[in-house]
């Protein structure tokens, strides 16, 4: 599938949804279509629901490998809930500053999750 990334086109494998169970498919495709009624395009929409899909999964335990974010940060469910009166909130401030430390950016503990976004450049 192809999305766009940073400011390019690139060719993305999400996941191998032979590992998913009926109850991740079905929560794929209410996502999914949730999205989609919300006028995002399908394509984006694919992208989301299956990293929710698969950030769920890491966080039930369910897949083989997970990053800490996706176990420690708070459950998808609950975060867009807190949010859903601001609408997407983007990456989460824990999330930006692992972005930041994974590229080194200087400084990166005294900014603010505006400031990390900035520095890592979103």
């Amino acid at each position: 599938m192809t999305f766009r990334v940073g400011g390019a086109y690139e060719e993305v494998t999400l996941m191998p949804q032979d590992a998913w169970s009926d109850k991740r498919e079905r929560q794929y495709e209410h996502i999914k279509e949730g999205l989609e009624d919300r006028g995002h395009p399908e394509g984006e929409a694919e992208e989301i629901a299956a990293r929710t899909v698969n950030k769920e999964r890491a966080r039930a335990g369910e897949s083989d490998t997970a990053s800490r974010s996706s176990i420690e940060d708070i459950s998808s469910g609950r975060r867009g809930g807190l949010r859903s009166h601001r609408g997407e909130g983007g990456p989460t401030y824990d999330q930006l500053y692992n972005e930041a430390r994974q590229r080194g950016v200087k400084g990166r503990s005294r900014m603010n999750k505006s400031e990390l976004a900035r520095a890592v450049g979103r």
